[in-house]
């Protein structure tokens, strides 16, 4: 089943996308507009909270976070406002990386992509948290194996995965592999609000590192 934009074009963009220089150009164009455009009631884009309160409870917000395709830092903005003072942010996107730095919330900000190796050193953060990347067109699953590697052990990855794709985009297929593997612990993935203005869900992901 198609996932419901509410016939936002910018959204219908973003689910067709063709590669990390397409990502960047609809991203770095919609920057402006992006808060207004998803947190409205239409759209109710609730993840960054949820995905904030998550990590308050996992991984708690005293240690060093690792906010991963953070766009205009609304999931960096929810954790300062849960008491973390650490955050550091990657984005492909310059311009919604410029709309970040404006919130204040960041320590370091950085331009990444996501589809390759983090340039970030083995067992850096206490806790990675990921929100609205993992979707359709963006980045695979693959990239948990990355998030664990720079998470110290005993740290947590908070990872939403659009509901849709968590079976047919290989993410469960790919925690699975790592837990057997014995390099993270699954924890949960519970099925959580994700656009609640359009029914849409995500799978709150969250992995303890070994």
């Amino acid at each position: 089943m198609a996932t419901s934009t509410g016939g936002n074009p910018h959204l219908e963009r973003a689910y067709s996308l063709n590669g990390p220089d397409d990502v960047r150009e609809l991203y770095d164009e919609w920057a402006r507009t992006y808060d207004d455009e998803l947190t409205g009631e239409e759209q109710g884009y609730v993840a960054p909270g949820f995905a904030a309160d998550t990590v308050s409870v996992a991984a708690g917000v005293d240690g060093e976070i690792l906010d991963a395709g953070c766009g205009t830092g609304l999931t960096g903005v929810e954790l300062h406002r849960r008491g973390a003072t650490r955050i550091d942010g990657l984005d492909l996107s310059e311009g919604m990386l410029e709309r970040a730095r404006a919130t204040g919330a960041y320590r370091n900000l950085a331009t990444a992509d996501l589809t390759r190796p983090i340039e970030v050193d083995d067992d850096r953060y206490d806790a990675v948290v990921c929100v609205g990347t993992l979707t359709h067109a963006h980045v695979g699953p693959e990239v948990f194996a990355e998030f664990a590697r720079i998470t110290r052990p005993a740290g947590f990855v908070v990872a939403t995965v659009l509901a849709d794709v968590w079976e047919s985009g290989g993410y469960r297929a790919e925690v699975d592999r790592l837990a057997a593997g014995e390099v993270v612990e699954a924890v949960s993935a519970d099925v959580t609000p994700y656009r609640a203005g359009q029914g849409v869900d995500c799978r709150m992901v969250v992995l303890r590192v070994r």
